[in-house]
């Protein structure tokens, strides 16, 4: 499985309650049209924790069928319960998926020995599926230490991990203690990241424009720095306003305003964007789809 590039965190999309499967198919061809590396569904993104089981492992099966191969599929398949993410995780390989992100247990606040043997009992179970660490301490109230992740980094299939602490100074430390592919999990930190070492994003604003953000990765992979500074200005903005409020309800609401999703509802105890949101988004999709200046 190739985890260099760019990788887009999946929005689920609901249309009075229930999964839009049309939405879902729009959003997917999208991203393969883009030639985006992957696509992660059931991430925080595709709000996950609001997911029956059922839900959960159907919408893993249609990214799988719908990427019909042409990219890979890192199912999200964590879990504050080990057990649950070990079936999750079974259950997304027997689906086809390519691999599994498996986010940090939250709300446990277990100690670095359980999340090292969470991750561990994870894996093993995995079988040969590539296991990806999702660090998150924002969202999870826990924090990965490096050398939980360089003792992680020993076991044969767990090979990444998703870096979304907002310290760029982790990204040389576990570039230089693990054996790991470092991926940006926050869109602004991309170039940054990049240019620390990270082989790629695993992208909130890609869902809205995956060319774009395609673009701007492989610049920064290939050195072209003064290419790569131009397209993350270009991007800064929408990076900006696709978090004023709470992860995904902004990206659920550009893509209505694109075209792509039939409805921007998500799944309480999230809401739709407020006005004043809504107003911000609009300016940065309008500049977005002007043209560059000569």
């Amino acid at each position: 499985m190739n985890l260099s590039g760019c990788t887009t965190a999946l929005a689920t999309p609901f249309r009075d309650g229930r999964i839009d499967y049309e939405s879902f198919s729009r959003l997917m061809l999208m991203q393969l049209d883009a030639g985006v590396a992957g696509v992660v569904p059931c991430g925080t993104t595709g709000e996950s924790p609001t997911l029956l089981e059922e839900e959960h492992d159907a919408v893993i099966a249609f990214a799988v069928k719908e990427a019909r191969g042409r990219c890979a599929v890192l199912a999200g398949t964590g879990s504050n319960s080990t057990r649950v993410a070990i079936e999750r995780t079974k259950r997304a390989r027997e689906a086809g998926a390519s691999g599994a992100l498996v986010v940090t247990p939250y709300y446990n606040k277990p100690t670095q020995e359980g999340l090292f043997r969470h991750y561990e009992a994870i894996a093993k179970a995995a079988g040969d599926m590539p296991v990806v660490l999702y660090e998150i301490p924002g969202r999870t109230g826990v924090s990965l230490d490096v050398e939980t992740c360089a003792r992680l980094a020993a076991i044969r299939n767990v090979v990444a991990i998703k870096e979304a602490s907002g310290k760029l100074e982790r990204v040389t430390r576990l570039r230089e203690t693990c054996d790991l592919t470092i991926l940006s999990g926050d869109d602004a930190m991309t170039l940054p990241m990049m240019a620390l070492g990270a082989a790629g994003v695993v992208s909130v604003a890609s869902n809205v424009a995956p060319a774009e953000v395609v673009a701007l990765v492989a610049a920064a992979a290939d050195g072209r720095l003064e290419e790569a500074r131009r397209r993350n200005d270009a991007l800064a903005e929408l990076f900006r306003v696709l978090f004023l409020e709470t992860n995904p309800s902004p990206v659920k609401y550009a893509l209505k305003r694109r075209g792509v999703f039939t409805s921007d509802e998500p799944r309480l105890p999230l809401v739709p964007v407020g006005a004043t949101t809504r107003q911000a988004i609009d300016r940065a999709l309008e500049r977005l789809a002007a043209p560059s200046p000569a």
